[in-house]
């Protein structure tokens, strides 16, 4: 496959396992035509043309042309400058890498990795979270974000992919729907009653295990084994950690248990202060469970050559 066609068969799948309705992200989709049809000319410019059919702001062709053929990948839950030194250093070693591929954001696509965050509206709302009370909340937490990511030095990896001239691209949001539904899918089947239940539910799952023995394991953080739980919500999609004052009106709709991939101090205490069981997937390991399914659908079209690196493993799963 070239490249272009590897970025569209991203967003594809990554569209595809939404929690939104394809009708909602169509609707998006035609409010960005809208919003740049409306621009003016000279301000056309600026607009992020990606965003007319990909509404996942932080997966991006960071550097590259689409046209190029990939026959090998060097894949990394973090590809930043050394990784791409490596695949240089690889390349001069014969390996023929054509493509970086790095699960988190980075370039023009962590500038506004933040307007993914939206789609948790869907989540909060499914509960029975008032539609208000979400945007809200979430809006005042975007905000947040996007004030902490606008001082970074966007283009520091980017220029690494320019003057070393290998194709970049970063696949997040899409990964992320990915390992959302697989894990969704695997906790509604066994409707678990405690959380030892779905201690073994992640510990079945070949990514925690290997991220066990590398002492990264799985974790309860607010409860205990033998603690309860019947509604449980996941924090696996949707950019970073949602607003900190959304717990308690999750607690309030019966949700009883998070299972994250991560949280901050602030979070995890809010969590506390709700009441609410809370289990560390892991975050590496559920970051590589969503690029592993998403290069299992890559590679059974174009079965290219995958290098591991930036802490990334490759597990594929029978068909």
């Amino acid at each position: 496959m070239k490249l272009g066609q590897i970025y569209k068969k991203i967003v594809e799948k990554g569209i595809n396992s939404d929690i939104r309705s394809k009708t909602a992200i169509k609707k998006i989709l035609s409010e960005q035509k809208e919003k740049f049809n409306k621009l003016p000319k000279g301000k056309k410019d600026y607009f992020d043309k990606d965003s007319l059919f990909n509404p996942f702001a932080d997966s991006r062709i960071i550097y590259g042309n689409p046209d190029k053929k990939v026959n090998a990948a060097i894949v990394g839950i973090d590809i930043g400058a050394a990784e791409l030194l490596l695949a240089d250093r690889l390349n001069e070693k014969g390996a023929k890498i054509d493509l970086a591929i790095s699960h988190h954001p980075q370039g023009y696509a962590l500038a506004q990795f933040y307007e993914v965050m939206d789609l948790q509206i869907d989540g909060f709302t499914d509960y029975g979270i008032a539609m208000g009370l979400s945007e809200k909340s979430l809006l005042q937490r975007k905000g947040e974000i996007e004030r902490r990511v606008h001082a970074a030095n966007f283009n520091r990896n980017h220029d690494v992919a320019r003057l070393l001239k290998l194709n970049y691209l970063c696949m997040h949001t899409p990964c992320d729907n990915l390992a959302y539904q697989f894990l969704r899918k695997k906790i509604d089947k066994a409707s678990p009653s405690r959380l030892s239940e779905i201690m073994d539910i992640l510990y079945g799952i070949d990514e925690y295990q290997y991220a066990a023995k590398n002492n990264n394991p799985p974790k309860i953080v607010v409860g205990n084994e033998q603690s309860r739980c019947r509604k449980i919500h996941l924090e696996f999609t949707g950019g970073t950690e949602g607003p900190e004052n959304i717990y308690k009106e999750l607690a309030a709709k019966g949700v009883d248990t998070i299972v994250a991939m991560h949280q901050s101090e602030k979070h995890y205490k809010k969590c506390q202060e709700a009441k609410i069981n809370v289990i560390f997937a892991s975050h590496i390991a559920s970051d590589t469970v969503g690029v592993n399914l998403m290069l299992d659908y890559l590679q059974a079209e174009s079965n290219f050559k995958i290098y591991q690196a930036g802490g990334f493993r490759r597990i594929k799963r029978k068909k």
